[in-house]
């Protein structure tokens, strides 16, 4: 099996497991999976195609993370903690509960050319994470996939 076939796969699985009407995460709580929502989606916005939230990344996100291992589960709650601080820090609220506008620009903080500040670097180093992770769960999505197929 190549490894375009493997990843179809493997998007076929979630989508099965994440399309459910009565989805419910496994792993995050509400609020975390509010964060992932709004994250996700500041990440790739809907613009004329659909964005992460419309792609269900989220779910994707909450079944992958469900089944690695506890540490990794944990590194990323810890991302999302460090994240709503860092927002309370800066805004007085946590992340989803900040302005579209006060979201981008503590996430552009977290997006620096160069090296990152010494208490930003938890921070950097879980947006880089994120991003990869979104951008995977986006393009493994029937929205995705039928974005890089476009024109055939």
């Amino acid at each position: 099996m190549n490894r375009r076939d493997l990843l179809k796969s493997v998007a076929a699985a979630a989508v099965v497991r994440a399309q459910s009407p009565d989805w419910k995460p496994a792993l995050f709580d509400s609020h975390q999976n509010e964060t992932v929502i709004a994250l996700t989606d500041l990440i790739i916005p809907a613009t004329d195609t659909p964005g992460a939230k419309a792609a269900q990344v989220n779910r994707f996100l909450d079944l992958l993370l469900s089944e690695s291992p506890v540490e990794e589960q944990r590194r990323f709650q810890q991302g999302l903690a460090w994240l709503d601080a860092y927002a309370r820090r800066t805004h007085g609220v946590p992340f989803v509960r900040c302005t579209a506008e006060q979201q981008t620009a503590l996430l552009r903080t977290l997006d620096p050319q160069g090296n990152p500040a010494g208490e930003l670097r938890p921070g950097t180093r879980f947006f880089q994470d994120v991003k990869r992770r979104t951008v995977a769960g986006y393009y493994s999505s029937k929205i995705g996939v039928d974005e890089l197929n476009k024109g055939g």
